[in-house]
């Protein structure tokens, strides 16, 4: 799943379910060997619906077959890095190594390593061989076979085999707690032919578990437990800056610790001409130079040095894009839909839950009245942004009005579990925008503080059982939101509360949120149109207390856990929108985050020689897989 908000990432993806999914309670256990079923071998497969390609296709529609091999792409992105250990949940992984990495290019790559299947970027959740050929699994779901390619080799010439692919899993959940989360319904992962590997599930009736299993990222385990050049054992649960060899088709060739990087195109990479790669990875070289200054960053690309840019910031779409190499057509500008059409969102201001006086739900509602999201819409977003309202932000599954339908018997049915309002009162943000709606919506929000124990005195918003004043810390990962998050500290001061903003580089902000080292946050999720299992990572009991955990709020409820079991246990598609709806709805009564904004659109700028496909895939940009260079001469 794709990150649509401001294209920082929270946490290191696994494949395209999003940004984790987590291990719920099993209904079942396999009760019987995965050798017992004859597999029925596919070419690929699908979460939502049938598959658009035919066993035997030649290339995906969106690719142009014809495209040059040539040029180079040279990006700016933002922070620093410490770590190529695609494995391990330590450090900043380098860009590009993995993928989706989000960055400030706002692209999504991964260049070192490959997965077992590979998405489509013009269907939901679909997916086509990749290291594996086909995929087997039963009516159940109650494991996937995966069958490896024969040709699939590693950069040093030597065959992935399916001791690569038990070795990536088991290393993935020792080591990485959201991986372990994850990966939490596969009970084990063992060979089970010469080119052949079976994943077994805890439970029957998930459809997504092959996915998740087709999205684990094959790391080559000689090359671990091998040596590096100086004659030093490599070790896969420390961090390393030793340039990683992958399966895929760019290699790392040189790096300046947390400054640069650069990959160049093999061109002996095994999977160049498997109609999953026809069209794609055109650039012969891929570099990525860190800043830890946004506007350094677009000076970088203004003056050159950069030819590809994602634009987070409205205000400087809005006056920043005059220069002349865009006046004289040397830079191309667009605005595009693709990346979002398959996603929604929520982003905000989350509180911390585990801390008090943000317990209260009363506390974390009133909060969302100081936000003036009209007043920012006018002064600094210069109209380009829409509030968001559903944690599932803009798509058909965010509920709306009161439930009704399927979605009202499922809510009622759990009747006991979840809050009262839900049935009541539509989910709506304060509305301001002038000083008259402002002070309104703060009357409101001291309404809201006293019900829950608190009082007016001096200025400062006093608790009156200890005297404490409420207080609390915004942490924020560089300087994009400050312009955000400072005009909200200065609405809350006026009903005497003290909302600190605080500014950490990249680094601290990660550890930070992982070991859940914080007062509010800036972040957010991303949805798929197929909700399941990663929305017990989001928002599940289980998650709460677990360090790297998505659960970034710490909400633990138990009307909520029952919910998710209702959206990936759905029975069809009308089932799974309601139980998602009915999710969505129960989340907003709880107040766990002040919801920001959020754009549909893409803003982009590159070089009049970057070149993409005059059809680009519905669901994706496709930066830079299937752009070229055209200056680089056709084949």
């Amino acid at each position: 799943m794709r990150q649509t908000t401001s294209r920082t990432t929270p946490a290191r993806t696994f494949g395209t379910l999003g940004l984790i999914a987590a291990a719920i309670l099993a209904i079942s256990v396999v009760s019987r060997p995965a050798q017992a079923q004859d597999p029925q071998w596919r070419h690929g497969m699908s979460t939502v619906g049938e598959l658009k390609y035919p066993k035997g296709f030649k290339q995906f529609d969106y690719v142009n077959a014809q495209a040059p091999k040539g040029g180079e792409v040279r990006l700016a992105t933002m922070g620093t890095f410490d770590t190529f250990n695609p494995v391990l949940a330590k450090g900043e992984m380098a860009a590009g190594v993995v993928g989706p990495v989000a960055s400030a290019s706002g692209m999504s790559v991964g260049l070192v390593f490959e997965t077992l299947m590979k998405p489509s970027m013009d269907e939901v959740l679909t997916d086509y061989g990749l290291l594996a050929e086909a995929v087997a699994y039963p009516d159940d779901f109650a494991w996937a076979k995966f069958r490896l390619r024969p040709e699939a080799t590693w950069a040093d010439g030597t065959p992935v085999t399916p001791e690569d692919v038990v070795f990536s899993f088991d290393k993935a959940k020792e080591l990485d707690p959201k991986a372990a989360s994850y990966y939490g319904h596969i009970a084990k992962v063992e060979k089970t032919g010469e080119r052949e590997v079976t994943f077994s599930f805890d439970e029957v009736g998930n459809r997504e578990l092959p996915k998740v299993a087709g999205s684990l990222l094959i790391v080559p385990r000689h090359w671990w437990e091998g040596k590096d050049a100086d004659g030093r054992p490599r070790d896969i649960a420390r961090t390393t800056l030793d340039m990683p060899m992958g399966s895929g088709p760019y290699k790392m060739t040189s790096m300046k610790a947390g400054s640069t990087v650069r990959y160049e195109l093999r061109d002996d990479y095994w999977g160049r001409n498997l109609n999953v790669n026809v069209g794609q990875n055109n650039f012969k070289a891929i570099s990525f130079t860190y800043y830890a200054d946004l506007d350094v960053a677009f000076e970088a690309f203004r003056s050159g040095n950069a030819n590809y840019r994602w634009e987070n910031s409205a205000r400087r779409w809005a006056t920043a894009y005059d220069f002349p190499a865009i006046k004289d057509g040397r830079i191309k500008l667009e605005r595009l839909e693709n990346d979002n059409r398959d996603s929604g969102v929520m982003v905000g201001f989350i509180l911390n839950l585990r801390r008090e006086p943000f317990k209260d739900v009363r506390v974390r509602e009133a909060l969302n009245y100081a936000f003036d999201f009209e007043e920012l819409k006018r002064t600094i977003f210069y109209n380009e942004y829409d509030r968001i309202d559903s944690f599932f932000f803009p798509t058909e599954l965010a509920s709306s009005g009161l439930p009704k339908g399927r979605e009202l018997e499922i809510l009622t049915e759990l009747k006991d579990k979840v809050p009262p309002t839900v049935f009541t009162k539509p989910y709506t943000n304060p509305v301001g925008g002038d000083p008259a709606k402002l002070r309104d919506n703060l009357r409101k929000a001291i309404g809201l503080l006293k019900e829950a124990g608190f009082e007016l005195k001096s200025n400062r918003m006093i608790e009156t059982k200890t005297g404490k004043p409420l207080s609390f810390e915004i942490l924020l990962d560089g300087t994009t939101i400050e312009r955000v998050a400072l005009p909200f500290s200065q609405n809350l001061r006026k009903i005497g509360i003290e909302a600190r903003v605080r500014t950490v580089d990249s680094s601290q902000y990660t550890n930070r949120w992982r070991s859940k080292d914080f007062d509010a946050i800036y972040l957010g999720w991303a949805q798929s149109l197929n909700p399941g299992n990663e929305q017990t990572e989001y928002w599940g009991t289980t998650a709460a207390s677990r360090e790297g955990s998505q659960n970034f709020s710490g909400l633990a409820d138990p009307g909520v856990d029952a919910l998710i079991r209702k959206v990936i246990f759905a029975k069809d598609r009308a089932d799974l929108v309601a139980a998602t709806k009915a999710l969505d709805r129960v989340l907003l009564a709880q107040q766990i985050v002040i919801p920001s904004y959020a754009s549909r659109d893409m803003r982009i700028a590159y070089a009049q020689d970057l070149t993409h496909p005059e059809n680009l895939p519905q669901y994706n940009v496709g930066f830079p897989a299937i752009w070229w260079s055209a200056a680089a001469k056709a084949p």
